[in-house]
């Protein structure tokens, strides 16, 4: 049966759920509280990673993140605040950074990676998109043999699940990177990855939605939920009430402000990474995470990408230059030669990713809202599991059975 169905979130993972709903026939509304062309999915490194099995709660992350707390430049800051939702937060990602429950979560994040991977290679296989698309893998470099060490035995572990992985020296990379001068002792190298160019597929995507008579309201916030009967009856934004047989809340960070409106606590924290863009040709040719940085560097259509950093601190998307700085350092100490403009710099951007506790997404239905489908919680790897995502999304809708198995990602695992 073909349903109305209204999708809160214009990002990556509302677009490819309304992607897959029209596909089942059902009519469908997009809205967004921006102009959709701002966000975590306008400035992430437009990586798919299989590779990235080892979830945000890693043991000994909240030991690391005690030690950067205090430090304008680090990898990771969490700012401490008088927050009930942040120190709840915090208390249940303590309790998930265990390797019992990292070791669980292994195939978990592999399984839906490489499952999305394959729909987005459909996607780009149709007559419909014609996007840039490049199976070159991911090179993690390091600069010191403790982190290589570290690096090459989650590249074992990822080897007993399936995927390929090289231990390669500073001569093999070079052979691979020959247009790059590189201040490296060596990089694990994953080639069950690949890269995009986000703003390129988002807005094929926008246009094919539009032609195939999906509704997409921007600058459309949301201001209130009708309920009866458990489910949502009508919302009402700052412009108009809009009637739906079902809702799909893919609002990224902004979550747990919208599920407090159904009386629901779902544990998101927005952490905040920013972008840089160089136009210049910088001869990279692959895709790498600087590890000792943790800064993803992507050549992307017409630009290299340089971002980092994940800023736990609230709803706020302020440009930290001392940050963005930071990156821009690391990026010219890992590759020698490179200089990246101040203009540059200045025109960096930020996006707020959306971050559980466990490192898993939230993707399902509402036990006390039948008709209210949840699908936030992606963390850094948003744009990885944007099709996966939407894919499931529509066959939970559709009544179909669904292609993974999604008690991992409950959404109401913490209540």
């Amino acid at each position: 049966m073909n349903k109305n169905i209204l999708v809160v979130g214009g990002g990556i993972i509302g677009l490819c759920s309304a992607y897959y709903l029209q596909k089942e026939g059902h009519n469908v509304t997009i809205i967004d509280k921006s102009d959709l062309l701002s966000g975590a999915s306008h400035v992430n490194a437009g990586l798919i990673t299989p590779s990235h099995i080892i979830s945000l709660a890693a043991p000994g992350m909240i030991n690391k993140g005690i030690k950067w707390m205090f430090s304008s430049t680090s990898p990771l800051s969490i700012k401490p605040r008088l927050d009930f939702d942040f120190i709840r937060w915090s208390w249940l990602f303590k309790k998930a950074s265990t390797h019992q429950k990292v070791e669980k979560s292994i195939p978990v994040i592999k399984d839906i990676n490489l499952f999305s991977k394959k729909l987005y290679k459909d996607i780009k296989a149709s007559s419909d998109f014609d996007f840039d698309y490049q199976d070159k893998g991911l090179m993690m470099y390091y600069q010191t043999e403790k982190t290589g060490e570290e690096e090459w035995r989650v590249g074992e572990r990822a080897i007993k699940e399936g995927l390929k992985v090289e231990n390669l020296t500073l001569e093999e990379v070079q052979k691979l990177e020959p247009n790059v001068d590189l201040n490296i002792k060596g990089a694990v190298y994953y080639h069950s990855d690949a890269h995009m160019t986000p703003s390129e597929f988002i807005k094929q995507m926008k246009n094919y939605l539009i032609n195939s008579g999906v509704t997409i309201l921007s600058n459309e916030e949301l201001i209130d939920i009708t309920t009866s009967n458990n489910k949502v009856s009508s919302i009402k934004t700052n412009n108009r009430e809009i009637i739906a047989d079902e809702m799909v809340l893919a609002t990224g960070s902004w979550t747990p402000i919208i599920a407090k409106k159904l009386d629901l606590k779902i544990p998101v924290q927005a952490g905040k990474g920013y972008r840089i863009n160089v136009e210049k040709d910088t001869g990279i040719n692959i895709p790498s995470i600087l590890m000792e940085a943790k800064v993803a560097v992507t050549p992307m259509k017409g630009y290299t990408r340089f971002a980092g950093t994940m800023e736990i601190a609230g709803i706020n998307e302020k440009i930290n230059t001392k940050r963005v700085s930071m990156i821009a350092r690391a990026s010219e100490d890992y590759y020698k030669g490179l200089k990246i403009d101040s203009s540059d710099i200045k025109n960096a951007r930020s996006g707020l990713r959306p971050c559980s506790p466990d490192g898993l997404p939230y993707i399902g239905k509402l036990s006390n809202f039948k008709n209210v489908t949840v699908a936030t919680g992606h963390a850094m790897m948003g744009w990885s599991l944007g099709p996966a995502t939407g894919k499931i999304v529509s066959e939970l809708i559709s009544e179909q059975k669904t292609s993974l198995n999604l008690t991992p990602f409950n959404v109401e695992r913490y209540n």
